[in-house]
């Protein structure tokens, strides 16, 4: 049986687009998008770069390796999306370490910057402690990062 083609987001150079539309169940009695819903799309997001990266989660899970957690968010909120906008989310990897690793994800209307900001995965074991990442993710993310400029 073969799988159904993804129907996410796309590499663009180390960039991970993930379209998205605000749909009314969305918005808050202002008819403004609920700020928590913005986290719900970064994690859209986060989740599908992985995948199009090759990064099996849920088998990793399954096998007892280990999962991501969300260790550290730092948001700023620009201009709140509306009903039936088209918004991507952009993600990019900044940083990576032994157990962890940083993301830098904007919420674009077009070229305008609604959301803005830096997420620190951990992967942890069963147990709930830090825990390297496996060498095969690594080595995705290290693909991902910006290269480091020549002096």
């Amino acid at each position: 049986m073969t799988s159904a083609p993804h129907p996410g987001g796309r590499f663009v150079g180390r960039e991970h687009h993930f379209p998205l539309r605000i749909y009314f169940e969305d918005t808050d009695f202002s008819g403004l998008v609920y700020h928590a819903n913005y986290l719900r799309y970064m994690e859209r997001a986060r989740s599908d770069m992985l995948k199009c990266a090759g990064i099996d989660q849920r088998a990793a899970f399954e096998a007892g390796e280990g999962v991501y957690a969300v260790s550290e968010l730092d948001i700023k909120y620009k201009r709140p999306a509306r009903f039936d906008d088209l918004l991507c989310v952009i993600s990019t990897v900044e940083k990576l370490g032994g157990a962890t690793v940083v993301i830098h994800q904007r919420v674009m209307l077009g070229d305008e910057m609604l959301t803005d900001a830096r997420v620190v995965a951990a992967f942890l074991s069963r147990e709930g402690r830090p825990k390297r990442q496996p060498k095969p993710w690594i080595a995705a993310f290290e693909t991902l990062l910006p290269k480091e400029p020549k002096h």
